[in-house]
This record gives C-alpha cells, structure tokens and sequence, in this order.
C-alpha cells in the first residue's frame, strides 16, 4: 500500500506555546502538527520566527487608469514581501466599485494579476444598491467617508445614517473613515493636522457608536488619536504603522511624503495612541500609493496617502525582536483578529488552519525604498528599522524565496452574503 505523501512539511517551527514542531500540509490547510509525515517537499525553520501570514484589511490597489500608482501585480507582490498573504481591497477606485458591473470586473481583474489571496469590499454612495453588492461577494461595505479623501466623498450624515441602517439590516460590516475636514488649505503637517483635527475623528466616532452601534458591525478604520480608540466601544479598532511610527515632531513640516488622511499627530498623541495597544483589534497599512511626481508639488497640492503594505509587518517583527511587543498580540492583530472579524478561515499552526505563512530571520535591516516592490517607488519608512521575512507560503506552496517571486494559486475570499 502506498504512503499518502503531503505537499510540505515547515520543519521545527516554534509554536506559540513554545513548543517545537513540525507542520504537515496538504491542498492548502496544516493537517499535522508533531512529527513530521512524508512531504514532496521540506522547508528548515530552525533559527526562523514562523508567523501565521498577515491579513491587510485596508489597502487601495489603484489599477486601471491609476496603474502608474500601483496595480494588482505590483501591490500584491508588496504584500507578499512584506510577509501579507491576504489583501482587503477598497473601493473608491475609478470608477467607485458601486455597482455589481464594477465589481465583478474588479474581482475579475484581481484574479488574473494577484500574487496573493484577496477579498474586495464595496463603495457605498447614495442610492447605491448595497444588497446586489452584498450577493456579488462584497467582503464589508466602505471604507465610508465621514469626510472626504482622496477619492473618496464624504457622505452626509443622513446619507451616512441611511447606509449604516441598510448594512445592518443585511448583517454586513460597515468600514468607517471617521474625521472632519475643514476648508482651509494647509501648507504644512501641522497645518493638516489642525485642518482635520483629532478631536473632529473623536467625535464621528462618539455620534456613530450612540446612533449605530447596537444596530450594525462597525469597524473604525485608521484611528490616529488614543481617545478615538476609547470612543469606538465594542466596535473594532483599525490602527496603521504610520500613526504608530510617525509624528509631526520627527518630520519636516512640509513633507509632502507623509501627507495623510487622517493625518499624523504630535509626538504626545503618537505616544498616546501606542498606549492604546492591548484595545487595537487589528495593524492595518492603509496602503495608499502615489507616484513622486504626484507628491512633488506644493503641499497644499499634494494627495494624501502612504504606501506600506510591504513594510507593516517589517516594522512590527523588527519592533517584537526589540521586545517592544509580544509575538502573540502581533499575531493577533495582523493574522487572526482581522480573520476573524472578516470571517475569513484563520491562518495558523493546528490542523486545519490554512497554511499561509511568513519566516522571518533574525537579522534587524534599515528599509531602503530600492528593495521595495510598489510602484509608488518611495517610502517614508527609509532607514527605519524592519525585518522582511525570507520566505513566504502562501496555501501550502512556496510563494516568496530570497527575492524571488513563484506561481502559487491565490484564493478569492468573498463576503458572507455572497449568493453565486
């Protein structure tokens, strides 16, 4: 009789509990965990950091007349190097992904160029027919502007209180840009900062939770200010590295390169907001490219939005290597938490679990924009430290090894309402 052989086998990979064993895989799931079973193919983690591949529930891939920022290829080879086996797809794309037509041909064009797996989420405007969205397979609803942003109008707040009834109504997840913008035309960070103050997204987030929170799932996208955090009460919190890493002290005020929405804060809320680690329910990059010709004008001009889909975990292994944080809250807030609000199958080391994984050495690097994938071509992350994992598997199979990229078979993963 013949031996059943598996696809791959990790080899002495440390578990959260500290254990050491061997993970067995077949047709994309972990089937073993213990001693390994008879494999095509073997893979060392001796001396390896193995972390269940990271979820991006926030990234806007650009594509089709705004390729030359980024498109499916580019931005999810970012992510595969950056250790980021699922992306979340927004949708204030050109056109606005608000209706079936466009979305369908925006899953379409994923799955022919992506090198990772994805879902896709759904715009919401007035009038849009959130239901037929839902059956395509939207993921959740939103983001939903509260105010506007690059590509994205803000929505009214009887608009906004209309759509978050519907959401509800359908059991879907509502993604929420919560700022307000004021008119004037800021010529510094500082400037942005004030134009779209902390205490503008702390307040959107306040009137959501009160009117909505016992009638939708809400999900605060990119909370930039530790009482916004506070104010999201049993809602899920959204966080990126660029909050996180980044302050108006430590920049050139009119650094067009760290021109965001909601904008970076001072040194104090930075700090402030870091304090707020253990209540973020999930590290998202908020990866939002454009090209250097587009950010090289006045600051007034510029586009807001940061590409980081590759270097988010980076940032957060080097930062855990530091002791800075634990292994298990990283897992938890890049991989398992954003899986589970999603409703996305956990990625992980017991049986079952899909098979989408990141091994990282031991070895802290300074970022340098050369070795980085998007097509932005820039970072404000240069210098900083990271570790970038050396290889990375993506449903059983090697996707990413010493620089190079390798045919792997990515999944779409559609929402809960999907109906085919």
């Amino acid at each position: 009789m013949s031996v059943s052989r598996y696809d791959l086998v990790l080899a002495d990979v440390i578990l959260p509990d500290g254990r050491v064993a061997d993970l067995s895989i077949r047709d994309g799931l972990v089937c073993h965990t213990g001693a390994p079973l008879p494999a095509e193919q073997i893979i060392s983690c001796r001396g390896m950091t193995v972390l269940p591949g990271a979820i991006d529930m926030h990234v806007h891939l650009r594509g089709g007349i705004q390729r030359e920022k980024e498109d499916w290829e580019s931005g999810s080879m970012s992510a595969i190097a950056g250790g980021v086996t699922v992306v979340v797809d927004q949708p204030n794309t050109i056109p606005p992904l608000t209706t079936p037509e466009a979305f369908r041909s925006r899953v379409a064009e994923a799955g022919r160029n992506s090198c990772c797996s994805f879902a896709i989420n759904a715009g919401v405007t007035p009038g849009t027919d959130l239901s037929a969205l839902w059956q395509e397979g939207a993921m959740a609803f939103g983001e939903i502007f509260a105010a506007p942003s690059s590509y994205g109008e803000g929505l009214s707040p009887e608009d906004l209180s209309a759509a978050l009834s519907g959401i509800g109504r359908l059991g879907g997840l509502a993604t929420i840009h919560a700022e307000e913008a004021g008119t004037a035309i800021p010529g510094t960070l500082a400037d942005h900062n004030r134009n779209r103050p902390p205490r503008g997204e702390t307040k959107i987030v306040q009137a959501i939770v009160q009117s909505h929170g016992k009638s939708a799932r809400l999900h605060f996208c990119h909370l930039s200010v530790a009482s916004s955090v506070a104010a999201a009460g049993t809602a899920s919190v959204e966080v990126t590295p660029h909050h996180l890493f980044l302050s108006i002290e430590q920049s050139i005020g009119s650094d067009t390169l760290r021109k965001v929405n909601p904008p970076i804060r001072s040194e104090r809320e930075r700090k402030q907001l870091e304090g707020m680690w253990d209540r973020i329910d999930v590290i998202a990059s908020d990866h939002a490219p454009h090209t250097l010709r587009e950010k090289d004008v006045p600051f007034g001009d510029a586009p807001s939005g940061i590409p980081g889909v590759e270097t988010m975990l980076p940032l957060l292994v080097a930062r855990m290597k530091e002791g800075r944080l634990s292994r298990a809250s990283l897992m938890e807030k890049t991989s398992w938490r954003p899986a589970d609000i999603l409703g996305i199958p956990r990625a992980g080391f017991l049986p079952g679990a899909r098979a989408d994984f990141a091994l990282y050495g031991e070895g802290i690097t300074a970022i340098s924009v050369d070795e980085l994938h998007s097509r932005a071509g820039w970072t404000p992350y240069e210098g900083f430290p990271a570790v970038f994992p050396e290889q990375v598997i993506l449903g059983g199979a090697p996707a990413y090894h010493g620089g190079e990229f390798h045919e792997t078979a990515p999944l779409w993963f559609p929402g809960r309402g999907y109906y085919p």
